[in-house]
């Protein structure tokens, strides 16, 4: 399925129905009256979070969603039925911001979550409602009220538990296929991964959600490279798995770089918890690995396992690190003991 994290659409909820002007006369019925029945209301537009999407490709080619105008009021007293609302499956991380594309209008977050963003219009009155003592025979009724319409932007931030940050060709997608049945594109060149992908890590019996983020360079906050599209997704994770490829030159110049981007691109992505890994250790030799697994630590000021995710050297430690990790993410009170 291709992958798509950003939309524009629009969106209309359905104008009530109208209301109707009618009269009873049936024979050997001495006195008739009025019996126009109002008008049904308007479907809403709702927006629901569901399980298993994790891609906006279903807002690519149909953009306009309109919901059904309600029914006309008849006569006998008849109510018009309400119009049918129309249901936006949405996955969950969606953002919807309106068409300045800043102001925010909803923010889906937990699976079965419901958010009514435009109302049906009101059916109008049939001219049962205006009968009183004083007006027996009303002719009046009322059109139904217009629904609401809006462009809005659709928004997708991918929520996972831990993200997987770093340079171009710093093995991320290697690590993600080799932790999980993920199977991103993986090849000897920068920029290999062009879209985020997700992948389900089993440790033991229990697991998490890791994504794997398209590569950062100098300026990625300012448009450079893929640009801030991306950064995006890591606001939603609840921590980061920070590799950096050991076999370049100036590996404190690699992470620092990284860092920089994230804290230039805000969000607090700076705070968020951060293990850091030095990868492909499968091509370096082990008087390499030491001095570079000491630099790393000293601009990093972290402990820095080394791992290789072709060889799987190291891989499994880092796995269970990640997992407590996540576990006291998930659970403030573990963090806070």
């Amino acid at each position: 399925m291709k992958f798509l994290d950003q939309a524009k659409i629009y969106l209309r909820s359905g104008n009530g129905g109208a209301g109707c002007v009618g009269f009873r006369r049936e024979k050997f019925i001495e006195f008739g009256g009025p019996d126009g029945g109002d008008g049904g209301r308007g479907g809403d537009v709702i927006l629901e979070c569901v399980d298993g999407l994790n891609t906006l490709i279903d807002y690519r080619y149909a953009q306009h969603f309109k919901a059904e105008t309600g029914h006309h009021g008849m006569g006998s007293q008849r109510t018009g039925g309400a119009g049918k609302d129309i249901v936006l499956r949405l996955p969950r991380g969606t953002q919807v911001f309106a068409e300045d594309n800043e102001t925010l209008l909803a923010d889906l977050t937990e699976i079965g979550q419901r958010i009514v963003l435009l109302k049906g219009g009101d059916g109008g009155y049939g001219n049962l409602h205006y009968k009183s003592s004083t007006n027996r025979a009303p002719r009046r009724a009322d059109k139904g009220w217009p629904g609401e319409e809006l462009w809005v932007w659709l928004r997708l931030k991918l929520i996972a538990d831990i993200g997987l940050v770093g340079l171009p060709n710093a093995g991320k997608s290697t690590f993600l296929a080799a932790t999980s049945n993920a199977r991103p594109k993986i090849a000897d060149y920068p920029f290999t991964t062009l879209t985020p992908g997700l992948g389900v890590v089993k440790v033991g019996e229990r697991e998490f959600v890791m994504a794997d983020i398209p590569g950062l360079i100098e300026g990625a906050h300012e448009g450079s490279g893929l640009g801030t599209r991306f950064l995006g997704h890591v606001e939603r994770c609840r921590a980061l798995l920070h590799l950096v490829d050991g076999t370049q030159d100036d590996i404190a110049l690699a992470y620092k770089t990284v860092r920089a981007e994230l804290k230039a691109y805000g969000g607090n992505l700076v705070r968020k918890k951060e293990i850091v890994a030095l990868n492909k250790t499968d091509a370096m030799t082990a008087e390499d690995i030491e001095a570079k697994r000491a630099l790393l630590a000293k601009a990093s000021r972290k402990t820095v396992h080394v791992i290789s995710g072709v060889s799987g050297h190291g891989v499994q430690p880092l796995l269970h690190e990640l997992m407590k990790l996540v576990d006291r993410q998930r659970d403030p009170a573990k963090e806070a003991a």
